[in-house]
């Protein structure tokens, strides 16, 4: 297969419709079919192609890869000089040119009313703990699966939080949260030799971890009888940004609580706090005209 092969496959896959979808005469806002794929679906189908090309040319050097490479990126990808190869890269390995253009989306956040509505739908302390940890800690949901139970210092009001890439971070922890979390360590968590903070509560499989599917059913039930749609568990998280945002805490320090490897990823937060720009300029122009 060579690169013309390669750019027929991307060909068909921009051309296919997704089963289930409104036909080809409902458009989105900016007038694309609402039935194709996502470009971020394509560019993981472009991915795996391509790996499966790098893999190929690192077992047989006499086979080239026909993905094209761009420029070499100008910083190294998670995980590059932690793996099992780290100590071999000595500079950003160059990037396939093969993609297709995503738009940049901001993250959206809940608001007040969305927040009350959803909280106030979760019965169980578990539920309440998972999605306040969510919300006013910062957690992504791997990581609050993730928690054990020896990572909460509840007197303290810290967790060590296992974040992304194998990267470990400390997490001030809310009064509330801490008081809910206390509450279902004493009263609702099941007994069980599992270290981890999160059991199942009932059913045949009651006492085992949480599983990642279990935590979207929980959120599935509450988002559907609560009338909050967005009120998936990343889109807590994102609260939790926005909030951060708004009352302008310091870049770096969001960058911190959030745990992300790069501060292009937090300052998308900036966008989502209008006000507290608006604000910022005011003060600035009103300095301004007072120096005059």
């Amino acid at each position: 297969m060579g690169t013309c092969e390669v750019l027929d496959f991307l060909a068909a896959c921009r051309q296919e419709s997704v089963r289930g979808r409104p036909g080809p005469n409902v458009l989105d806002l900016n007038g694309n079919r609402t039935d194709r794929l996502a470009p971020a679906s394509i560019n993981l189908r472009l991915a795996a192609v391509t790996g499966l090309y790098e893999y190929r040319a690192m077992s047989d050097p006499s086979c080239s890869s026909p993905i094209p490479k761009g420029r070499p990126s100008s910083w190294f990808a998670q995980g590059e000089r932690s793996g099992l190869l780290g100590h071999t890269k000595r500079r950003p390995a160059p990037r396939s040119r093969l993609w297709v253009r995503t738009p940049r989306r901001l993250p959206r956040g809940l608001d007040a009313g969305e927040v009350t509505r959803l909280l106030g739908g979760l019965r169980t302390r578990r539920d309440l703990a998972m999605a306040g940890l969510m919300l006013y800690c910062g957690l992504r949901s791997c990581e609050v699966l993730a928690l054990q139970v020896a990572d909460v210092d509840i007197g303290g009001r810290w967790l060590t939080v296992h974040g992304k890439g194998g990267k470990d971070r400390r997490v001030p922890l809310d009064r509330d949260v801490a008081a809910v979390l206390n509450a279902y360590l004493l009263t609702e968590r099941p007994d069980s030799d599992a270290s981890a903070l999160f059991l199942v509560a009932k059913g045949p499989t009651t006492g085992r971890p949480l599983t990642p599917a279990g935590l979207r059913t929980i959120f599935r039930y509450h988002r559907a009888t609560s009338g909050v749609p967005a009120g998936a568990p990343h889109a807590l998280r994102h609260t939790f940004g926005t909030a951060l945002a708004e009352a302008g805490v310091d870049l770096a320090v969001m960058q911190a609580l959030l745990g992300h490897a790069h501060v292009d990823t937090t300052a998308r937060y900036i966008h989502f706090a209008p006000t507290h720009v608006k604000a910022e300029y005011d003060a600035a122009r009103s300095r301004q005209r007072q120096n005059r």
